[in-house]
């Protein structure tokens, strides 16, 4: 038996985070970790990946952040929500219903 693929489908990472973070402010750890659970398994984000994510969204003034204590005394970048970013979290929901609405679509085609 082969290993199942835990991969974020490309182009979707963007979508997740900003998602996982409009629910609450969040580190890093956390929202890996929240990704996780929600999708039950089914996703792990790299934190390479996670890392470079989130500074490209921080720049596209998609999320801001703040440093913190988190719940172990431990000091953490948190990652909240911007104006611009719910826009953006709300187009790449729409285009995400369009593109697996099509997907859906292909598969269950007959001829």
């Amino acid at each position: 038996m082969t290993d199942e693929n835990t991969d974020v489908i490309q182009g979707t990472l963007d979508m997740l985070i900003l998602k996982t973070v409009s629910l609450e402010p969040m580190h890093g750890f956390g929202i890996a970790r929240r990704v996780e659970q929600v999708s039950r398994g089914v996703f792990k984000i790299n934190p390479g990946s996670l890392l470079t994510a989130l500074q490209r969204l921080e720049r596209a003034g998609w999320l801001g952040s703040e440093w913190r204590q988190t719940e172990n005394a431990r000091r953490a970048k948190y990652y909240t929500l911007t104006r611009a970013g719910k826009k953006q979290l709300e187009q790449e929901t729409a285009d995400w219903a369009r593109r697996s609405g099509a997907v859906t679509r292909l598969l269950k085609a007959e001829a």
